[in-house]
């Protein structure tokens, strides 16, 4: 069986056009992109990633490049289970969040990656193969956006292919985001799917009120309305507020999605594969959420996530946002008739333009 030969870390700092902004984490100029090559002893290479919205990568990049290859050099490389298990017990005790899971999830991503390429299968059939075409939103971050901005935007997607929208909320005063929310639905039309973001901007009170006022617009799902910490508050406001909920990309294991989802805190089960831990903890994710007659979304990483969803009966909606990063993509995520198609490529199909992300090495 071949063995991992070596490991190559990357950091770069992606430049955004626009600005973008949400409701806590502030303006957003760039995004920090963390890559992970692996290659085994038959010369197969595995590409994996994960990304912050402007901070951390560099203690990220640190464990990549200083942690890790001590753990997973000269292992065997299909053992992706096993060395999970490795390295997230060998890093657990000054880790189990924060940077080290998003590396873990680097790592995860490029050894299922290097699998599928040395079996020549694309990664949705790997994992169990349902269907390539799944249907996708286009996740706006523009709570500051003036509204002509924002319903501007609305139309680039449409005319790119999306078939529903996303926008964000949680401004300081709640009648905005129902008047832009308001607006939005006017400009869409009955029916189409809306949801909505608010970056866990309230308590539990405010986010049911919120809630309240946004119904007669609805939404599909109003998305974090509370932080993460906060468990039993959102198990109230998915009783309470009269919509369904979704959350879970600041949740960072399979067990705080456990927790969530049997308080009834969730409707829409919403993981990240690039920092929960990769691949392997997303599927157990994805498949728990089955097992509760929930379906799965995704958040991020649009371009590896596709394949996940693609491959999972319960999956609902994929997230595509390329955070700057499509023009460094030999060939970013294709949109169709509102579905993101998985590709046919082996592996997660996704081949970086090494030289072009040189000139934005961190």
């Amino acid at each position: 069986m071949p063995r991992i030969a070596a490991i190559e870390a990357g950091y770069y700092r992606v430049p955004l056009e626009t600005t973008l902004s949400d409701s806590t984490h502030g303006d957003m100029l760039a995004f920090e992109l963390n890559t992970l090559r692996l290659r085994d002893t038959d010369g197969v290479e595995g590409v994996g990633y994960t990304y912050t919205c402007g901070r951390n990568g560099a203690a990220i990049g640190a464990i990549l490049q200083r942690d890790l290859p001590e753990q997973v050099i000269g292992q065997e490389a299909d053992r992706i289970e096993a060395l999970w298990q490795k390295v997230w017990w060998g890093q657990h005790y000054g880790g189990r969040g924060g940077p080290t899971v998003l590396a873990q999830s680097a790592l995860d991503i490029a050894l299922w990656d290097l699998k599928a390429r040395r079996l020549g299968q694309p990664l949705w059939t790997l994992l169990g193969g349902h269907d390539p075409r799944v249907p996708c939103y286009a996740g706006g971050i523009d709570l500051e956006f003036p509204l002509d901005k924002l319903l501007r935007q609305t139309d680039d997607n449409l005319a790119k292919g999306f078939r529903a929208i996303k926008m964000k909320v949680g401004r300081k005063r709640l009648a905005e985001d129902v008047e832009r929310v308001r607006a939005m639905r006017e400009h869409l039309g009955e029916g189409f799917p809306l949801m909505l973001d608010a970056n866990m901007k309230w308590t539990a009170d405010e986010a049911i009120r919120a809630a309240h006022a946004f119904q007669p617009h609805d939404p599909v799902w109003l998305e974090e309305p509370v932080i993460p910490d906060d468990m039993p508050g959102q198990a109230r406001v998915v009783r309470e507020g009269g919509l369904p909920i979704a959350a879970g990309e600041n949740l960072r294991t399979l067990w705080d999605f456990r927790q969530l989802i049997a308080l009834g805190g969730v409707t829409f089960p919403e993981p990240d594969v690039t920092n929960c831990g990769g691949v392997t903890p997303f599927m157990k994710i994805a498949h728990l959420a089955e097992a509760f007659n929930l379906p799965v979304t995704s958040h991020g990483a649009h371009d590896v996530t596709v394949h996940l969803l693609a491959a999972v009966p319960n999956r609902s909606y994929l997230e595509a946002h390329g955070f700057g990063l499509d023009r460094y993509i030999a060939e970013p995520l294709r949109i169709e008739a509102g579905c993101a198609i998985a590709s046919d490529r082996p592996g997660h199909g996704i081949t970086f333009d090494w030289q072009g992300l040189d000139t934005i090495r961190a």
